[in-house]
């Protein structure tokens, strides 16, 4: 009985076709894409690793001291060192990692790219952020450095100009005195005219807070001119921020003009007047001696005692009174300006590396990149091994592969039309039936397929 033809399966619409309109496998469409973009992975490769190698070069130049020469060959070395074990690194995992489809060996080798990735960004990409943010890094130091350097000279200018808050006090406390000192003179204290003892004595202590407050007059005009020239500094210190020169020279400059600087804020704390209010107003007080009484008769000399024990306390209560503003300013905190220190570009990128995100996405970039291309052919090759990659055409094949794929087929060939040919039923030969010759006389006369076929 005849089979009924089966019918005929057409491919969807969306099937890839080739130039004859024939169905092509998408395996086999992965697989002719693998191979025209071989080389162009590899170029790419390349040129990712020579923009790391020069983006290294420029990064570890800082960094070496030597004559000219040796800096540049030294650098050169080993950006050239960089670029070849980036590459090969790279290249190694494009040929290995997609074909290696066990769990134990993908694993490994994730842990190998992983690996190799910490390694180049340890070797590269930290130099490559140099190149591409290291002026930028060390200028924004020298920025920190200035508005610390602001703070530290205006802390101290405060400190040395609150002695100055003291002037008021001392200027009252001398005019006070000098006013009891001419009333004196008409009689006012003692009751008897003249210039006396409590009249030389109120005129001297006039005369001592009179001098300490020219002092602090003195003090507060000398703080201004440091205060004006540690800003002369500051300003200086901008400038080299803001400028467009090489920043080495401008790091130079910068190192100068702080040392400078620290030297002003130095003179500011030791021009503060408050140890000598401090002094002063313990002299006032402890060193003090009562006078003994000039008066003629004893009713005068002992008015006189009487007033020179009210001098002398009032004395004591504005020597206290001095006394502890001047402590109140000696309490404040002793400004201690840091001393600049020069860093690298390298330095300055690690430093701050919060501060220029971008410029270290960048530079680890261009280093890691070839890891997308690595990944994409893993999940390229995965589909190919899922779809089951055809035979290859008769063009493409070998000798070798194509007597192989002959004998295959025979082999196939004959054991189909073994399976299709009836088997005979088993008839009984007599006895005495001549069989052996026969069947021998059959084999003569019998050609065999391959035989045959090679004969044609």
């Amino acid at each position: 009985m005849p089979l009924a033809a089966e019918p005929a399966v057409t491919p969807p619409s969306s099937a890839p076709t080739d130039n004859a309109g024939r169905l092509v496998p998408t395996s086999l469409l992965l697989s002719r894409g693998v191979d025209r973009l071989e080389v162009m992975l590899k170029l790419t490769t390349a040129i990712l690793a020579l923009g790391a190698g020069v983006y290294t070069y420029l990064g570890v130049r800082e960094l070496l001291n030597g004559s000219p020469t040796t800096v540049f060959f030294a650098a050169l070395i080993y950006s050239v060192a960089v670029s070849v074990g980036i590459y090969a690194f790279w290249v190694f995992l494009m040929q290995f990692m997609p074909h290696v489809v066990d769990r134990t060996g993908r694993a490994l080798m994730f842990g190998c790219m992983i690996f190799g990735s910490l390694m180049i960004v340890a070797m590269s990409s930290w130099l490559n952020a140099s190149a591409l943010a290291g002026a930028a890094a060390i200028r924004q130091h020298l920025s920190i450095t200035v508005q610390d350097y602001t703070r530290d000279l205006d802390a101290a200018n405060s400190n040395a100009i609150a002695a100055q808050g003291l002037l008021p006090d001392i200027q009252i406390a001398a005019s006070r005195f000098a006013k009891l000192a001419d009333a004196e003179r008409a009689g006012s204290l003692t009751g008897t005219s003249g210039s006396g003892t409590v009249v030389q004595l109120l005129t001297q202590m006039s005369a001592q807070l009179d001098s300490l407050g020219k002092e602090v007059e003195a003090s507060g005009k000398r703080v201004a001119a440091l205060f004006e020239e540690g800003g002369k500094h500051l300003a200086k210190m901008r400038e080299l921020v803001s400028d467009r020169g090489p920043i080495s020279e401008r790091s130079d400059g910068f190192a100068t003009e702080s040392l400078a600087l620290m030297g002003v804020i130095a003179n500011l704390q030791q021009t503060s007047v408050a140890p000598a209010v401090k002094r002063a107003a313990t002299s006032l007080s402890s060193t003090f001696i009562a006078p003994s009484a000039g008066g003629r008769s004893v009713d005068v000399a002992e008015r006189q005692t009487a007033v020179v024990g009210k001098v002398e306390s009032a004395i004591a209560a504005q020597a206290a009174s001095l006394a502890g503003a001047a402590d109140k300013i000696l309490d404040m905190p002793r400004i201690e300006p840091g001393r600049f220190q020069a860093m690298s570009p390298a330095e300055a990128v690690l430093r701050y590396a919060g501060d220029f995100i971008p410029s270290w996405a960048g530079a680890i970039s261009i280093d890691l990149m070839p890891a997308v291309l690595v990944l994409i052919l893993c999940v390229v090759h995965a589909a190919i091994r899922r779809e089951g990659l055809p035979v290859a055409s008769a063009s493409a094949m070998t000798a070798a592969e194509m007597m192989a794929a002959l004998k295959m087929a025979r082999e196939v060939e004959q054991a189909s039309r073994a399976v299709q040919t009836p088997v005979e039923p088993d008839r009984r030969v007599p006895a005495d039936s001549p069989a052996e010759p026969a069947v021998a006389a059959a084999d003569e006369n019998v050609t065999a397929l391959s035989s045959a076929r090679h004969g044609k």
